[in-house]
């Protein structure tokens, strides 16, 4: 007999993997954009760098809420429109 996979079965994989998804495709955005603060220079913990758009009116997503869902060719085309910035900066 054949066992049907449920989402519910698998819901616990799926998080997972979206989430070490998202967090491979920030620190790549990161790496993309220099891995320091444009500023001051800060890079020790990428946590604490933020992605700024240079003018708002070209933004088409936020890239800190939900682009680490899209794809890396729109992430990458969107953040080359920031500056990557440290929490103090």
């Amino acid at each position: 007999m054949k066992e049907k996979r449920t989402y519910s079965d698998r819901r616990e994989y799926i998080i997972r993997a979206v989430v070490k998804r998202r967090k491979q495709i920030r620190l790549k955005a990161i790496e993309h954009l220099g891995g320091k603060c444009t500023r001051c220079g800060y890079s020790k913990y990428p946590e604490v760098l933020e992605f700024h758009h240079k003018n708002p009116e070209q933004k088409d997503f936020n890239v800190s809420l939900k682009g680490h869902c899209r794809s890396w060719d729109r992430v990458k085309s969107e953040i080359e429109k920031c500056g990557l910035l440290c929490a103090n900066c």
